[in-house]
């Protein structure tokens, strides 16, 4: 168990998590907590032992130079906290890690244990998923609960997901059965561009997150990277008619789902967070990438996403960029590895799948669960 020493008493704590590998698709969740770190520079306090959750022939130490003195940085999970709110202040307990290779179990005891010392009030775990939704749309954030009374006064859905999950699900039974109130929130990434980084879906995690804990939350320069990261994608699928033709049969689909939602409790969130934002300091309004932000790396350029789809279409990236040609996806993962299809009832299109998947297909990958399967972690 690791000895908290030296943090000081927190206010009103409210933990916030997110696991690198199977339940983070386009690196976009522990990306949003590496910004809450960064933004806010999270001092850290605690890290897990390596040695008790990790195969390192999976997650491999790296060796780096320090002073001409060699070191070795070896994966684990870290815990940091921050505090903010200015007048009104709270604490936030950031974890962020890698997803454990063995014993999860303990590894989730041992989180519980480190929240119940420092009083943690609510645990909000971010994920990510692959699912047919399209690039140009906002990012679809499903927020997700096992507690029927939080489902109800946070408007979050109960999940009902059956079906392999992963640590996030995993980490949020465990807040349950302890009786710690606990939230996961699922961006939905789309298939055909799953390489990460993805600011568009770390950008839609804030946010939602903000509207969850009610604190403005500085956005730096995601909006930014958002709206180039789309405006890159834009451009490698302007350059093959079959992957524009795609993305339009996705758009038409998203657009008609969720028409009646535009006009009503959408616009409504989205105006709460710009005058929140208006008060609190600097920060998207309306108009500015809101949940579904747009941009990253230009077509062709350094870090340039990598567009595939299950039609067979083929990956449009282009030049010396370009990935060995591949029909489908599918094939990146051996049928035996992928997470088998699992979809929970009244899923709207679009959302992706996670590890209790909140809504929508998604597909399975290194970074993320099955597109078709369903598993956005409650």
């Amino acid at each position: 168990m690791v000895e908290l020493e030296g943090v000081p008493e927190l206010i009103d704590p409210v933990m916030v998590a997110a696991f690198e590998g199977w339940n983070d698709a386009g690196d976009a969740a522990s990306t949003a907590v590496a910004h809450l770190e960064r933004e806010w520079k999270g001092e850290v306090f605690a890290a897990l032992d390596a040695e008790d959750y990790y195969d390192f022939q999976v997650n491999r130490p790296t060796v780096f130079l320090d002073g001409g003195v060699r070191k070795i940085t070896w994966p684990t999970t870290r815990l940091s906290v921050v505090r903010v709110g200015g007048d009104n202040p709270r604490d936030l307990v950031l974890v962020r890690g890698i997803e454990p290779s063995m014993r999860w179990r303990s590894f989730c005891n041992e989180i519980l244990g480190i929240a119940a010392e420092l009083g943690v009030e609510m645990v909000v775990i971010l994920g990510a998923l692959l699912g047919d939704t399209p690039h140009t749309r906002p990012v679809p954030v499903s927020g997700i609960t096992s507690d029927p009374d939080l489902a109800r006064t946070m408007n979050l859905e109960e999940t009902r997901y059956e079906g392999p999950t992963g640590i996030v699900g995993i980490l949020q039974e465990a807040c349950t059965h302890a009786g710690v109130p606990a939230v996961s929130l699922w961006a939905a990434v789309p298939h055909y561009v799953s390489q990460p980084p993805n600011p568009k879906a770390t950008l839609a995690l804030l946010n939602r997150l903000e509207d969850l804990i009610e604190l403005h939350i500085p956005l730096g320069e995601l909006p930014e990277d958002a709206r180039a990261w789309q405006l890159g994608v834009d451009q490698l699928a302007a350059e093959d008619s079959e992957v524009a033709e795609y993305v339009q049969t996705l758009e038409e689909a998203r657009d008609t789902a969720e028409l009646p939602e535009a006009s009503g409790e959408a616009i409504a969130r989205e105006f709460e967070r710009y005058l929140r934002r208006r008060d609190g300091g600097p920060g998207a309004g309306p108009g500015v990438v809101g949940d579904g932000g747009e941009g990253g790396p230009t077509a062709g350029g350094p870090g340039a996403p990598y567009l595939k789809d299950t039609s067979g279409l083929r990956d449009v990236t282009g030049g010396a960029n370009r990935p060995p040609k591949a029909g489908r996806p599918e094939q990146d993962q051996p049928e035996q590895d992928r997470p088998e299809q699992d979809r929970p009832d009244g899923e709207a299109d679009g959302a992706g799948d996670g590890d209790e998947r909140p809504e929508g297909p998604g597909e399975s990958g290194e970074s993320g669960p099955s597109r078709g399967g369903s598993d956005a972690d409650e």
